[in-house]
């Protein structure tokens, strides 16, 4: 992903998005919350999902940064799979 400006947007029908702030691209990101959900998070759906996005980010860095660790292992010594 470029380096830009990122933006959550709360659409107000129950989505949340992630997306570029000087693009009008497709977001990077749709959180859709059901009526229930809603209800049951009355007015806190917007913290909820920055939350989730920042769950989700700091989850694909420790997944990149393993990735990065199997690819020097896999240079070292030849995988065997059974």
């Amino acid at each position: 992903m470029s380096a830009s400006l990122l933006e959550i947007v709360d659409l107000g029908d129950g989505e949340i998005v992630l997306q570029r702030a000087d693009d009008d691209s497709e977001p990077l990101v749709v959180i859709s919350f059901s009526e229930e959900s809603r209800i049951y998070l009355m007015d806190n759906g917007l913290e909820v999902a920055k939350a989730m996005i920042q769950a989700g980010i700091q989850a694909a860095a420790v997944i990149a940064e393993q990735g990065d660790t199997e690819i020097e292992a896999s240079a070292e010594a030849p995988r065997i799979l059974h």
